[in-house]
């Protein structure tokens, strides 16, 4: 997959993961929350473009923070929809 299908791939899952803690779904979120890990861990190595690698810097540290706090309430979830926007909204810098 090419570093943007990766960083769409992210923003979907990101979806996902916001909605789910919405509506208090709690069940699926460490799954889609290890699935993302993994999409991560390949964008990481793919050839990404100097203007999107600081995003994706900025948006590992907080998708780690993400993933500390086990609180997935409505502020978290917030979080989570906004990197969504910021990540399809980017992929093409990718």
């Amino acid at each position: 997959m090419t570093a943007q299908e990766l960083t769409l791939n992210i923003a979907v899952n990101l979806g996902r993961i916001g909605r789910w803690a919405c509506e208090g779904r709690k069940s699926r979120l460490q799954q889609f929350l290890s699935e993302t890990q993994v999409f991560i861990d390949r964008l990481e190595q793919a050839s990404k473009s100097a203007r999107f690698q600081q995003t994706f810097d900025i948006f590992k540290k907080s998708f780690d923070e993400l993933k500390a706090d086990t609180r997935a309430d409505a502020q978290w979830a917030e979080m989570v929809f906004t990197w969504a926007d910021i990540l399809t909204h980017r992929a093409k810098l990718a």
